[in-house]
């Protein structure tokens, strides 16, 4: 097991410096230079010079990119153009709220999702089968933009039960995290009736049926130990890009996290917050899917031989 996750540290630590490069490449190919964002529309060209040459900008690329570096390195992921502030300073403040939404989210998502899709793939063809089959439909079909504005007039128009937008308590991560929660239980319940159907048709359940085991042992410790693996991935993976920040549903309820500063950042051109937030995003992603393969290692030590 020590080799298996050493070598996915290892992809990990190979992915996250890709994404860093690439990050810095973003604030490269971006049109025109970030410094007249930093001055009066009457700026001369000797002043967009001398802060060219006071921020770096004017560098060979190999030297930039080492400083870029090494500031990566120290949690120095630089200043905002348009907030004037330190970057790592507006992700720190934004990014709590961000796990609150998706932590909620996914939590929502299953202890709906994982128990409705472990009894539809026991029962396949029944009615809760078919009902697990037309929830994971609908769900899939509806986009988070048409399914929050549908939340917001049912219950904060029309019914007044919770705010409509706004960052704060319990009350308002509710419509912000059934928007989202909704869609990913609808892939999960797909993801956890297949993987009942396909490990129920598995001869190793076929001999613990002829051994007279009971159905519950059968379902509890054979089955659903092989058939959670890959609801463990999609949990993961879900978790890592919704604490990358979901920009539509933040944007639509105004909730004051990471999608929300991404979204900003890109519509006032303030690139340098851009490629911070996807580096940030890129290192969540894979600390998390470090994670998830530790768990399902651990689930099933067979994964360890690959």
């Amino acid at each position: 097991m020590f080799y298996y996750l050493l070598k996915r540290l290892g992809q990990s630590v190979i992915v996250v410096f890709i994404v860093v490069v690439l990050a810095f490449l973003l604030l490269q190919i971006a049109p025109g230079s970030p410094v007249y964002l930093l001055l009066p529309e009457e700026a001369t060209e000797a002043q967009v010079q001398a802060l060219e040459e006071e921020l770096g900008f004017n560098k060979p690329l190999p030297v930039q990119f080492w400083n870029y570096f090494s500031n990566v390195l120290r949690g120095n992921l630089g200043t905002s153009i348009i907030y004037k502030a330190p970057i790592s300073r507006l992700i720190g403040e934004r990014f709590p709220n961000t796990a609150r939404l998706a932590l909620l989210t996914i939590f929502t998502g299953c202890i709906l999702a994982i128990p409705l899709g472990i009894i539809a793939g026991t029962h396949r063809g029944r009615l809760i089968d078919v009902f697990s089959m037309l929830f994971a439909l609908l769900g899939q079909s509806m986009s988070n933009m048409w399914l929050g504005v549908l939340l917001i007039f049912t219950f904060a128009v029309r019914l007044g039960w919770v705010p409509a937008t706004g960052t704060g308590g319990f009350k308002y991560l509710i419509l912000p995290a059934l928007t989202m929660g909704y869609p990913m239980a609808a892939s999960l319940t797909r993801v956890a009736r297949s993987g009942m159907v396909d490990t129920m048709g598995e001869d190793f359940i076929t001999a613990t049926q002829a051994k007279g085991i009971s159905t519950f042992d059968i379902y509890t410790k054979y089955a659903l130990r092989n058939a959670v693996l890959p609801v463990i991935t999609m949990i993961g993976v879900t978790l890592g890009h919704q604490l990358a920040g979901a920009v539509v549903t933040e944007s639509i309820f105004g909730w004051s996290g990471m999608g929300q500063l991404l979204n900003t950042s890109v519509q006032s051109r303030d690139y340098t917050v851009v490629q911070s937030l996807l580096l940030v995003s890129a290192i969540l992603i894979a600390i998390i899917n470090f994670i998830v393969d530790i768990v399902n290692s651990i689930v099933d030590p067979r994964l360890t031989l690959n």
